[in-house]
């Protein structure tokens, strides 16, 4: 079956590869994706999509998309990947909250305890109506940060 689209690399990129490849420069994401792309080159080995995946363990649709993001996107985001547009999940507090939080747990303790725990911590953030709802892992990870 004749290819699609064709991996056609240029010395720099080659070098920018085998560098990536020999220092493990990046993540192991990265370090896979180089190896992919040197051996699909059409001016190096050359390898089919069968041989790829089963030299690197992955599928014949992971070789083939990235074939297609080195032609239609270009180098730089075939070897590293596109950055996300928008994260995952949108921040439970601002910054005027996590203020809020930071200044709860340094101020007065509630009657009949001895210290914050972050559930009371966010247990109180609820009543006092600054979020809807919140879990103490969002207050763990907040406190965290100014430590």
């Amino acid at each position: 079956m004749e290819k699609k689209y064709i991996v056609r690399l240029s010395k720099q990129e080659r070098d920018t590869l085998t560098d990536v490849r020999k220092r493990l420069k990046g993540s192991a994401q990265k370090v896979r994706r180089a190896e992919i792309l040197l051996k699909a080159d059409v001016r190096g080995p050359n390898w089919t999509d069968t041989k790829i995946t089963e030299a690197f363990s992955c599928r014949v649709q992971t070789v083939e998309n990235l074939r297609k993001r080195l032609v239609v996107e270009g180098f730089e985001i075939a070897l590293n990947g596109k950055p996300r547009a928008a994260p995952p999940r949108q921040k439970v507090l601002d910054g005027k909250q996590e203020a809020q939080v930071i200044a709860m747990r340094l101020g007065q303790l509630p009657k009949g305890y001895a210290n914050w725990s972050l559930r009371l911590l966010a247990e109180r953030m609820v009543e006092l109506g600054l979020v809807e709802s919140i879990s103490h892992e969002t207050i763990r990870q907040t406190l965290k940060k100014t430590v």
